[in-house]
């Protein structure tokens, strides 16, 4: 496996990262599978305090309650569940985050988070009261690093200025190229590490049946997915030239891939050992179809 230091931390992440989203019902798959992939090279695990109402954030502690030193574990805050269970509503006001990490921190069943993520943002957010808010959980030992999930532009520019922040976590992939316009350059040169979820675009990168993609017709996508499948062949699967793609963008420091099955972790894992992505077929492939850009919350 080969890892990268996160942004300005020293967390020394996994290129492949485990999005815990995926994870099933099954605790006793869940841990097998989790601790494969820690056998397998994979140190970073990302989940939220929204997933499953927090259940998710119990499955992947109780899975790494043994090998709490072999992992870096993410999660994040912002969405908070209504009492009735009937959906979330957006809070990142400080007394929620506050009250929020130590739940967070007893359902993971740790002394500290590694890195804390803002889940969202809004150019409406107190951001300066987040920032400050983050930096005492620092200083009380509470998180290591933290960070925001966000594909706003304007919002990722505020919290360059206006933060230490250490990463960020954004859709990227070749159907979704938006970052690579400004965002992933700048965040690049303030050593803000990039966490890139959906290199495989919900799988039509990777052998699902083509359709529409955000602003990409059913048959541009499928343009692009037998690009990838050529350009694989039989050096790597297209899911991993998928990967292969994103990682080769310098902000990139991690791909967060969702793993399901020991099938998907097999081939995530195995990325580092295929032949690697050469900068021709990097150019094919961002040739095949006109990049797309952000066009709101630019």
């Amino acid at each position: 496996m080969n890892y990268n230091i996160l942004g300005n931390s020293n967390l020394d992440i996994s290129e492949i990262a485990f999005g815990c989203m995926s994870l099933g019902d099954n605790a006793a798959e869940n841990e097998n599978l989790i601790a494969q992939a820690l056998d397998k090279g994979i140190n970073f695990f990302d989940t939220a305090d929204l997933y499953k109402q927090g259940e998710n954030e119990k499955q992947l502690g109780k899975a790494l309650k043994d090998r709490r030193n072999d992992a870096i574990i993410a999660t994040k805050v912002g969405n908070q569940w209504r009492a009735d269970g009937s959906g979330w509503d957006w809070n990142p006001s400080p007394e929620y985050i506050r009250k929020a990490v130590e739940d967070s921190l007893r359902r993971l069943n740790v002394e500290y988070i590694d890195l804390y993520q803002l889940h969202g943002g809004t150019l409406e957010d107190p951001i300066d009261d987040i920032v400050d808010t983050f930096e005492r959980l620092q200083h009380d030992g509470k998180i290591r690093y933290y960070g925001i999930s966000s594909i706003r532009p304007n919002v990722i520019r505020e919290w360059i200025q206006r933060s230490n922040m250490s990463s960020v976590m954004m859709q990227y992939s070749l159907l979704d190229r938006r970052p690579e316009e400004d965002m992933l350059p700048l965040l690049d040169k303030h050593n803000i590490g990039v966490l890139a979820r959906g290199s495989v675009a919900k799988g039509l990168l990777a052998g699902k049946p083509a359709e529409s993609y955000l602003n990409y017709s059913a048959e541009d996508v499928h343009k692009m997915a037998n690009a990838v499948q050529q350009i694989s062949a039989d050096k790597r699967t297209p899911a991993q030239t998928a990967m292969c793609y994103i990682l080769g963008e310098p902000a990139v420091r991690a791909a967060v891939v969702g793993i399901r099955t020991l099938t998907q972790l097999d081939e995530a894992a195995g990325l580092p050992l295929t032949t690697p992505l050469t900068s021709a077929e990097r150019v094919m492939l961002g040739y095949e179809l006109v990049a797309n850009y952000y066009d709101q919350h630019r």
